[in-house]
């Protein structure tokens, strides 16, 4: 009788990950007290009849098995909540029309293409609906039946090309997921109410409201509507058009001559420099040219312009072009991948050039060999993609990697749209004229380009044409940059704006900043109030400091410059040398550097604003810039001895001083790999943790030196050079190594394994955060896959350890002993996962840790907190000591 007691107390049993054909209880006594039940990854394809005797059963988790149907389930009256996700249903299951008390169902990821009418009318409690990813392409009217009580509805990802009616009288629906179907216009009904808080819809080819607006949240979307009520829509035809390919490759000379309409040959002195921006109008259609310079340097910041729903036309000379893996790599290969991890869901058109200097047969055969190598790319990674589903889908315990799985899943269903190959000779005008009808053809292809249409208000083509004219006029200087509220004033002087809000021009600048016709980062503080009437002009900001040649352009300073800066001719040499060794310029090298530059572009009158007032202390916009999108960071440089310094007393806090250090500034781009981060670190040792975080297809060019900053911004003792980075927490060092070859790119973590047991929380908690730091990064390449992994600790044994999805709340396994598989060898958990060794004797548990990554912010360690802002970091030793960069140490 006491065990029979003890079984009847519990309130909820779980019994994942046995693979049970028929899990059953003891006694259909005990069950009846059973409420809850979890029976995911169970691959059950029947449901267990002690489970449907359980008439008080309130929640059911079937997750992830191999159900079909749920015959029996109706027996479960008082079932509250029902996860079906995952299994094999084609049908909807009508049994559920008898679970009248159901208040969350979830049949989201099966294979269902329509759902009877008769369900929800009998659902009155229903508040959470999920029934993505599937077939499904319209809904039952009777759904309306549940306005007075659904509050969640999902159905993104399934095959929706009108918007269903039945959700227009939810009521009281306050989130609401429709991406990924194929809407092309939602209601303006659906934004009427008050009670929708939350709506997503991205990944449909939008018209009415356009996509760009829909990111702007239903506010935005709201005031759309209302300017539709005052006039009639127009229809705009728009196409983004990006041009990439290798330095050289001829994307200048195609851009111009399609601009132009004729062959436009550009010289090699002329060649772009970071990015050109144009536009024209082919027949009905608007082209807005990208042409991307082709040097790796330049490619740093491509990631803030490479947008999605574009036509990218890859560049690729053929006349340097050979049938080999080196050259197509180069020319080609590094485009597909990016484009790839980038924006997957691109269409890209290869060009071929210089095909005047080639023989016909030549062009034929490069031409088949780069289209085949480009297919069996492709091929690569979709087998590669399948290959890492089918193990997590076959591992043990499968539901430890549903997030890994989920992320996996959708970059399976993204892929690269390439036309067929154009080899165009540049030379010739007919060549142009027909590649421009290629181009026509294919943006006139709605399956390609189904967003190319968009449907706006009138006042937002009112308000663009005014920026235009504002833009060009005499008043307005070539930098086109003007205060937000003085464009208002402007802008309402027309007699058509006159009534134009702050709020309604808010909304429709973020439409053009979204298209590229004008940039407003209203997010950057330094730069919410200024908007860009020319892009162009950003551009040329960035390439002040990010470009090709930079040292020439340092050694090129005039004197008259650097005399107007008080520094000398000395002093540039010592900017030349500190730069190449050290990839760093102090805050007056850089205000002679962009002085010289604008000078000789004719923009002299803009310095000032760019570099601030103030020639030690002023930001200005450029550092602004440079420094949200990861490009550098600053850090400050103060002698050896600090004359200023308190006196330090030992069991009293350290007060540290107001540095009067000049600020320098670093960019990763341009580090050189040096001994001295290993020299430091001490080499590697046997017994240090040690994880990687491999990627596929391979690191984005540019990752790392943005991680570097990143990670530097909340660790602020760390040494750094071109592949190595050494982070510094409470005096325990962090090593990151970039390892990037194909089909072997990683990141390497370590860091010296804890002498005593309480120590392993802190050396875990450091780890995990920079892996958050990592992925939160990834999360800007849609197409990369990111997984960590911990290699067994037996010298010579190439087995590794998986790491489980990973929710901020610190260990990722309870498992006090981990088995190798390979070589059989056991080891503590925590050699090789987020664990703390479980003590002789148990102790108080301590509170779990949690964190939270973002670009500048804060991580948590457990019961310890560490606030890390835009912090300015001090250069502790002297320059002449090395490439060190060094500041405060975090407490």
């Amino acid at each position: 009788m006491q065990k029979k007691k003890k079984w009847s107390a519990i309130p909820k049993v779980k019994v994942s990950f046995n693979h049970l054909l028929c899990p059953t209880c003891p006694g259909q006594e005990q069950e009846d007290r059973l409420h809850e039940v979890n029976l995911s990854t169970q691959r059950l394809r029947v449901l267990p009849p002690s489970v449907l005797s359980n008439s008080m059963l309130e929640s059911l988790d079937l997750d992830r098995n191999k159900l079909r149907s749920i015959t029996g389930i109706s027996k479960l009256c008082n079932l509250k909540k029902l996860i079906l996700s995952k299994n094999e249903f084609v049908d909807f299951p009508n049994e559920i029309q008898s679970l009248v008390c159901l208040e969350r169902l979830e049949l989201n990821q099966n294979q269902i293409r329509i759902i009877p009418e008769g369900v929800f009318s009998h659902l009155p409690r229903l508040k959470h609906l999920r029934l993505n990813n599937n077939r499904l392409c319209a809904l039952p009217r009777d759904l309306a039946a549940c306005g007075g009580s659904l509050q969640y509805l999902n159905i993104s990802n399934n095959l929706f090309r009108t918007f269903p009616q039945p959700v227009l009288q939810l009521a009281h629906l306050q989130e609401l997921h429709v991406q990924n179907n194929a809407l092309r216009q939602l209601p303006r009904e659906l934004f009427q109410g008050q009670s929708l808080k939350t709506f997503k819809a991205s990944g449909n080819p939008l018209r009415e409201p356009p996509s760009e607006v829909c990111a702007g949240g239903i506010r935005q979307i709201r005031n759309y509507f209302n300017q539709l009520q005052r006039g009639s829509g127009q229809e705009d035809k728009r196409v983004k058009t990006m041009f990439l390919g290798a330095s050289l490759a001829g994307k200048s000379t195609i851009c111009r001559s399609l601009k132009q309409g004729r062959s436009k040959l550009v010289p090699k002195e002329e060649r772009t420099v970071g990015i050109e921006i144009s536009e024209f109008q082919i027949e009905d259609f608007t082209f807005l040219f990208w042409d991307f310079a082709g040097q790796l340097e330049y490619y740093m910041t491509h990631h803030v312009f490479i947008t999605p729903q574009a036509l990218v036309i890859l560049v690729i000379n053929l006349h340097m072009y050979q049938t080999n893996d080196k050259t197509f790599k180069e020319l080609v290969g590094f485009w597909i991948n990016n484009l790839s991890m980038r924006v997957p869901n691109s269409v890209v058109l290869p060009v071929g050039t210089h095909v005047d200097c080639c023989q016909e047969q030549e062009v034929a055969e490069k031409t088949h060999d780069i289209m085949a190598r480009i297919t069996a790319m492709l091929a690569e990674r979709k087998s590669n993609l399948a290959h890492f589903i089918d193990n997590l889908e076959g591992s043990e315990e499968p539901k430890f990697y549903v997030d890994q799985w989920e992320r996996l899943k959708e970059m399976e269903s993204c892929t690269l749209t390439i036309l067929n190959f154009v080899a165009v000779n540049c030379t010739d005008h007919r060549a142009i004229r027909k590649l421009e009808a290629t181009i026509l053809k294919h943006v006139r292809n709605e399956e390609l380009f189904p967003e190319v249409v968009r449907v706006l208000p009138p006042v937002y083509r009112q308000v663009e044409a005014a920026i235009a004219d504002i833009a060009g006029s005499e008043e307005v200087a070539d930098h086109g940059m003007m205060d937000l509220q003085y464009l208002l004033s402007k802008l309402s002087q027309s007699e058509n704006l006159a009534s134009l809000s702050r709020e309604l021009l808010q909304d429709i600048l973020r439409y053009l900043h979204r298209i590229g016709l004008v940039v407003w980062y209203e997010e950057i503080k330094h730069l919410e109030s200024t908007v860009f009437l020319q892009p162009t002009f950003l551009i040329t900001m960035f390439k002040l400091l990010v470009r090709h040649q930079l040292v020439q352009q340092l050694e090129s300073i005039s004197v008259e410059t650097l005399i107007g800066e008080h520094a000398t001719i000395r002093d540039r040499a010592n900017w030349v040398w500190t730069f190449k060794s050290k990839a760093m310029l102090c805050h007056q090298a850089v205000r002679a550097l962009v002085k010289h530059q604008l000078c000789s572009e004719g923009m002299r009158d803009v310095f000032e604003e760019i570099m601030g007032l103030r020639p030690h202390r002023g930001r200005g916009k450029l550092f602004s810039l440079l420094e949200h999108f990861e490009l550098c960071m600053e850090v400050k440089h103060t002698e050896a001895l600090n004359p200023q310094a308190r006196e330090f007393v030992p069991g009293k806090p350290w007060e540290t001083t107001q540095s009067q250090g000049k600020s320098w500034y670093l960019f990763p781009t341009y580090l050189n790999q040096t001994e001295e981060v290993s020299e430091v670190w001490g080499g590697d040792h046997s017994e240090d943790l040690h994880i990687r975080a491999y990627f596929s297809p391979e690191i984005p060019e540019g990752f790392f030196q943005r991680f570097l900053v990143k990670a530097c911004s909340f660790y602020s003792t760390h040494w750094v050079a071109k592949v190595t980075c050494l982070l510094v927490c409470n005096g325990k060092p962090l090593l990151i190594k970039e390892n990037n070859q194909r089909a072997y790119s990683y990141l390497e973590l370590r860091s010296r394994k804890p002498s005593e047991r309480t120590g392993f929380q802190f050396a875990w908690d450091f780890l995990v955060a920079v892996v958050l730091i990592t992925q939160k990064l990834a999360e800007e390449w849609p197409g990369l896959h990111v997984c960590v992994k911990s290699p067994c600790r037996t010298s010579g044994c190439p087995a590794e350890f998986l790491w489980p999805d990973m929710d901020g709340t610190g260990a990722t396994t309870k498992e006090d002993v981990k088995t190798c598989g390979t070589c059989g060898h056991r080891f503590g958990a925590e050699l090789l996962l987020p664990k703390v060794p479980r003590p002789l004797e148990e102790l108080p548990a301590q509170p779990s840790a949690h964190y939270y990554v973002t670009s500048y912010g804060t991580t948590t360690f457990g019961p310890s907190s560490i606030q890390v802002t835009r912090q300015v970091r001090t250069l502790l030793p002297l320059l002449a000591q090395g490439p060190t960069v060094m500041a405060r140490l975090l407490k």
